[in-house]
């Protein structure tokens, strides 16, 4: 097979490049010193991202790993916990930032493919008031997970148990979008049992760099104070927000596309190589190979100019149809013999 026109990179959804609407949308931004909340794009990228969620409030902060971490701050105290999955990204793949800068415990909980943690988990979990134990404050759930949507009415069921126990509720929502097409639900529905929630506008949305954080006006107000300590109040942020904005009001809908590529491509893949070996969920397709085989499909797309990292592909919008049908073809043209 020959080469593809360009480099498919399929490592992850946070590759996707900003289309030409989307920098003229940049371009043309109105700004101002969003510190003094003087910013006119950002003000209504906000506002945007409060009325989609039906939250009070919401801030935009430079990543999803900063907004996560400051809606832990905003729920929590120093020696305070938060409960959370033990594959959840606020608690693998942030760096340990609650702990190292906040003083806040994560209480890990085994956490299923799709995940859900077991309500009998939580409870158990969940801290008597004795000085001698961190104090639970917050339940984390993450939507999607490993490309998994909360199964419906979990959250609700988590929330109940919560507000029995006094806890706050946040949303790891990085993906939540690709949650609500899938299972046809608005992302107010989904962000209801949740007193915080992070949206992330860098994966399948395609803007630049960006998340946003929105829940009560309380909430948002202490999680502003600290997204200045931690150095995350910009000046003339609209160049950047207006791309975000621009993806909200356009591109949502396009996530659909990525759903329908991770399938197409899932039944290529099932093919070739058996039903067990791959599981595929709204944009994310999760390949149970062995090593052996993996590593020798993996450079047998790498001379034609495919990027795959670990055995999890993700489409985005910058795969089009036509790369899925090159894909096909070198899928059907690998042996594993």
């Amino acid at each position: 097979m020959t080469s593809t026109s360009s480099p498919i990179d399929l490592r992850s959804d946070t590759l996707t490049s900003p289309s030409p609407a989307m920098r003229k949308a940049m371009f043309d931004a109105p700004v101002g010193d969003d510190v003094y909340g003087e910013d006119p794009t950002v003000n209504a990228l906000q506002e945007s991202v409060a009325a989609l969620l039906d939250k009070e409030a919401a801030l935009f902060a430079p990543s999803g790993t900063q907004s996560n971490l400051l809606a832990l701050f905003a729920h929590c105290d120093r020696g305070d916990e938060y409960l959370v999955g033990d594959s959840a990204h606020t608690f693998r793949y942030e760096g340990g930032g609650a702990a190292v800068l906040g003083s806040i415990s994560p209480q890990p909980l085994p956490m299923a493919f799709d995940g859900t943690l077991t309500l009998d988990d939580i409870e158990a979990a969940i801290k008597p008031t004795d000085f001698h134990f961190a104090r639970s404050r917050v339940i984390c759930l993450e939507n999607t997970h490993a490309g998994e949507p909360l199964p419906l009415g979990y959250a609700e069921a988590v929330a109940s148990l919560a507000e029995q126990h006094g806890l706050g509720m946040h949303l790891d929502g990085a993906r939540l979008f690709n949650a609500a097409l899938a299972q046809n639900r608005t992302p107010a529905a989904l962000a209801a049992p949740f007193d915080t929630v992070s949206v992330c506008l860098s994966k399948g949305l395609g803007a630049p760099v960006g998340s946003v954080l929105a829940g009560s006006q309380m909430l948002i107000e202490e999680a502003k104070r600290w997204r200045k300590v931690l150095g995350g109040g910009m000046r003339q942020a609209g160049i950047i927000a207006a791309a975000g904005l621009y993806a909200l009001e356009h591109q949502i809908d396009d996530l659909a596309q990525d759903h329908q590529h991770a399938e197409q491509l899932a039944n290529c893949l099932t093919d070739n190589f058996g039903e067990s070996a791959v599981r595929v969920a709204t944009n994310m397709i999760h390949l149970n190979l062995p090593e052996e085989t993996y590593a020798g499909l993996a450079e047998h797309l790498s001379d034609i100019g495919v990027r795959v990292g670990r055995p999890r592909w993700v489409m985005h919008r910058d795969i089009a149809s036509s790369d899925i049908e090159a894909l096909c073809r070198a899928i059907q043209g690998f042996s594993t013999g």
